[in-house]
């Protein structure tokens, strides 16, 4: 009787074990397919959308879906989300995957969730992307993103940031405040997403993967 139930347990395991690729796969997907969404509700915002001259102009775009900010005093914020880059000629990069965290202090109790998008606007912006972590506001200017179709380029925000910064947490997008916040690649999503160990910057700057799942063709589709 125990032989026979050892037995079964191990078939268990196996099973398990032979599904937790395709769990992961579908789990990073999933985050992918978060972020388009999340993205086109931004540039799809009828009245109070982001600036076009921003959406033409900027190097690379962040979107971390879902953020959460927690707090009992002292907070703070985490969230994974991805990144693409344009080339020279304009076509943007598969999808590398990225983590988010950040603090934050002074009085405040509870949770909440809320959807980030970063525009980054310069070539040093984009290319902090592949460092293995960098500080918003501190090794790159951030700065929270206008509102608005009609806002002009030349804007004193728009000439001064290198990042520009968008949230949302319940309804409309907004401009805001990323000070202290890091960004840091996520190497373990990278290769479970693509099937194999990819650098970030082979993927931004090369455009280069070992394969394009539907997902991120569908990401990047929605970019241009």
């Amino acid at each position: 009787m125990h032989d026979k139930t050892m037995t079964k347990v191990s078939w268990v395991l196996v099973a398990v074990f032979s599904l937790m690729p395709s769990l992961f796969a579908d789990k990073f997907a999933d985050r992918v397919a978060e972020s388009t969404r999340v993205y086109k509700e931004l540039i799809e915002a009828p009245d109070r959308g982001i600036p076009q001259s921003l959406l033409e102009d900027c190097e690379c775009i962040v979107v971390i879906p879902h953020v959460i900010k927690a707090a009992l005093g002292f907070g703070g914020r985490h969230g994974n989300g991805i990144a693409s880059c344009r080339n020279d000629q304009g076509a943007w990069s598969p999808p590398s995957f990225v983590k988010f965290s950040g603090a934050s202090v002074g009085f405040q109790i509870g949770v909440q969730a809320s959807d980030l998008v970063l525009f980054m606007m310069t070539g040093k912006s984009a290319e902090a992307l592949v460092k293995n972590q960098f500080t918003l506001g501190g090794d790159i200017s951030v700065a929270a993103g206008p509102v608005g179709r009609t806002v002009e380029a030349d804007t004193d925000i728009m000439l001064r940031a290198e990042i520009l910064a968008y949230g949302r947490a319940k309804g409309l997008f907004a401009g805001i405040s990323l000070e202290g916040a890091s960004l840091r690649p996520d190497h373990t999503a990278i290769r479970k997403f693509y099937g194999k160990r990819t650098d970030p910057e082979m993927i931004l700057m090369e455009h280069q993967v070992p394969k394009m799942p539907d997902e991120a063709r569908e990401f990047v589709q929605v970019l241009h």
